[in-house]
């Protein structure tokens, strides 16, 4: 009975993280943490004028809005990586790549 237990059906994130592992790269449950938990990581304030765009080989980059959230994220970087390896665990996020990005005027 155990091996039908196991031909059955599985989560495609079950796949996903086994293929992750596979090459070295994070999760994909540590993947949506960074990017569900974001304004946990960083606070309500930054969150409002920041986003995570990508992450590869544990560097997230990060767009903001305007040059001065830019400064204040580069000054909580050590906070902002210790609280992203709360979330997502450790050594999926080592760097953060902050670049400026004009806000969508669609």
């Amino acid at each position: 009975m155990g091996d039908a237990d196991q031909s059955g059906p599985r989560p495609v994130s079950d796949g996903l993280d086994s293929l992750a592992r596979r090459l070295g790269a994070p999760t994909a449950s540590a993947l949506g943490a960074v990017f569900s938990r974001w304004e946990e990581a960083v606070g309500p304030a930054v969150a409002a004028h920041s986003r995570p765009v990508s992450l590869r080989a544990g560097s997230l980059s990060v767009a903001v809005d305007h040059p001065g959230w830019a400064t204040q994220l580069r000054y909580l970087a050590t906070t902002v990586l210790a609280r992203l390896e709360e979330v997502a665990g450790p050594g999926v996020v080592g760097r953060l790549d902050i670049h400026v990005q004009a806000p969508d005027r669609g």
